[in-house]
């Protein structure tokens, strides 16, 4: 009769739990990336289509670029936070081509989810054709 031999330990016991932790902390900073940049294209989405609402509100004929403003402020604060709202400004420009415009620009911060994400702020305008575009001598 021989005698049984006993199994030794193999090299790899205990390497899963460790593959596990490195595998998993990669695929979490993969989905938390994917996360920051949806939040951020949705906060940029929304401030455009706030600033081109504001555009379109102070460019009518009974309006001004106080209404512009004030349109562009409240809808920000509705939608998002009222501190994406804090730096709104509204303009009237020509184009080359000589037709008036007015343009609504947001300046908003970025928005970070916990120390992973982006500092800084994004500039972001809106415009509109005026309803005035003759001007009567």
């Amino acid at each position: 009769m021989r005698p049984r031999r006993l199994a030794l330990p193999s090299r790899d016991s205990g390497s899963a739990v460790a593959e596990f932790v490195m595998v998993a902390s990669l695929v979490l900073l993969l989905g938390m990336s994917v996360f920051q940049l949806g939040l951020v294209l949705h906060v940029r989405n929304t401030l455009i289509t706030c600033a081109a609402e504001g555009a379109r509100t102070g460019a009518r004929a009974d309006a001004g670029v106080a209404d512009a403003v004030g349109r562009a402020r409240s809808m920000i604060a509705d939608s998002l936070s009222p501190v994406y709202a804090e730096q709104v400004s509204a303009r009237h420009t020509v184009t080359p081509a000589g037709v008036r415009v007015l343009e609504v620009t947001v300046v908003a911060p970025i928005p970070v989810i916990g120390l992973i994400g982006p500092s800084g702020s994004m500039t972001l305008s809106g415009r509109s054709f005026e309803e005035r575009q003759v001007s009567v001598p």
